[in-house]
């Protein structure tokens, strides 16, 4: 591999997330001389990446080759990292997923990666996934797969368990919760620094020190939360009562995996301003393309929280790079959860790969509140992995987020046939 790189990116279409992965290429000279593949099936969307990618790559000046492709396998040969963010009918399917178990009666926040929603995006998105890893062990075996795609436990889990490939899932869910511990304590954000342990979503902060002078800062969330609007954040700070560490990241997406996280709204996600969201960005991307408006200043900054270029740079120049937060397969490295089970807990990246970071074991009263999510998640990815509707009624009904068998009943016949296109066996 050198200090260069093949760098394919799946799903570059996604603008949240290729705007982020370029911001991140484009501020630093580390991926200078590598090669980045973008790949996406919306052509137009492609082309409208790749026409910003190349502007934010003339004004920055980097030296590094662009190319686009709407063929991965054309894409994949010689890569070094593949880069996954992808999704199956995002918002139509989502909706779905949250709007069904509410109409049969179970209360829940935003049907992604937990509660019966969790369950449907992991039967329709594991087959794709599973596709893209054949290629990968297919034309570039040796690759890190760097997954974004959602429900990232649950993907990685699949991947591990079922592939042959080295896949390694990132989210900045860990950014979040130090953003919310920062409006309590009064500290910026880059003066503090928070190890994390647990799953996706529902990892739990077990060290909270100040960056430069690593004072512990628990004592001071504790000293302040007390007196800071009661409203902010109500459901996080309601478990960081009971088990005595602050748990991410947020109320919405902590509240997945919970009987009572309903407590701290039942909205869901704001589909309308995801639409007018993306609208807004591209309409700017547009116009940036056309050399109507200069580039924004943020786009010539890092990005806030997305750790993949991270990774890449910490494999490519061995740096030993330690990389905040990432989903892996436990094998003890969080020593009292199941072996078998995707974690989210410190990395480190050099030339020898990824290597997760043990923080020890979880407080026993929080592991035995994992562990139950634990075979929820086991569950749906065997029964996405095998297409059994038989395992996904267990893994309803083992979902603490359920309280009726006949509403999982009525849920699995609406949201099995609203999937059916996309649900399949993925063994060979």
């Amino acid at each position: 591999m050198g200090n260069s790189a093949k760098i394919v990116f799946l799903g570059a279409g996604s603008a949240a997330f290729g705007l982020s992965l370029f911001r991140d290429i484009f501020t630093s000279t580390e991926l200078s001389g590598c090669t980045l593949t973008l790949v996406d099936t919306n052509a137009e969307q492609l082309q409208r990446m790749a026409d910003l990618a190349e502007v934010m790559r003339r004004q920055s000046g980097l030296s590094l080759t662009l190319e686009q492709t709407t063929d991965r396998k054309a894409a994949l040969p010689g890569a070094d990292f593949v880069i996954c963010s992808v999704a199956i009918e995002r918002n139509r399917l989502w909706q779905l997923d949250f709007s069904v178990p509410k109409k049969h009666g179970i209360r829940h926040t935003l049907g992604e990666n937990g509660g019966p929603g969790g369950l449907f995006f992991t039967l329709r998105t594991l087959p794709l996934i599973f596709d893209l890893a054949r290629d990968v062990e297919r034309y570039c075996p040796n690759a890190l797969f760097i997954n974004l795609t959602n429900p990232e436990s649950r993907v990685v889990l699949g991947l591990c368990k079922y592939t042959k490939i080295r896949a390694l899932g990132l989210c900045h869910g860990l950014f979040l919760a130090r953003w919310f511990i920062c409006q309590i304590i009064g500290r910026p954000e880059k003066d503090v620094d928070l190890w994390g342990a647990g799953l996706n979503h529902f990892q739990w902060v077990m060290h909270l020190h100040d960056r430069t002078t690593g004072q512990d800062l628990y004592p001071l969330l504790r000293q302040c939360e007390p007196s800071h609007d009661a409203s902010f954040t109500p459901l996080t700070r309601k478990m960081f009562h009971a088990f005595g560490l602050w748990p991410s990241c947020s109320d919405d997406h902590m509240g997945e995996f919970l009987p009572y996280g309903w407590e701290a709204g039942e909205h869901g996600f704001n589909f309308a301003e995801d639409e007018r969201g993306r609208g807004i960005l591209n309409a700017m991307m547009d116009d940036a393309i056309a050399g109507k408006t200069p580039l924004p200043e943020e786009w010539r900054t890092p990005s806030w929280g997305e750790r993949a270029v991270a990774v890449i740079a910490g494999c490519l120049h061995n740096q030993k790079r330690f990389i905040e937060s990432g989903i892996v397969l436990n094998r003890g490295v969080i020593p009292n959860l199941p072996a078998d089970l995707a974690v989210e807990v410190p990395l480190m990246a050099d030339a020898a790969g990824v290597h997760p970071v043990s923080l020890g074991p979880l407080p026993e009263a929080i592991a035995q509140l994992l562990r139950t999510q634990a075979s929820v998640q086991q569950l749906a990815v065997e029964a996405a992995v095998h297409g059994s509707r038989e395992i996904a009624l267990q893994a309803l009904l083992t979902d603490p987020v359920v309280d009726s068998t006949s509403a999982a009943t009525a849920i699995l016949d609406e949201l099995w046939e609203a999937n059916r296109p996309y649900i399949r066996p993925c063994l060979n």
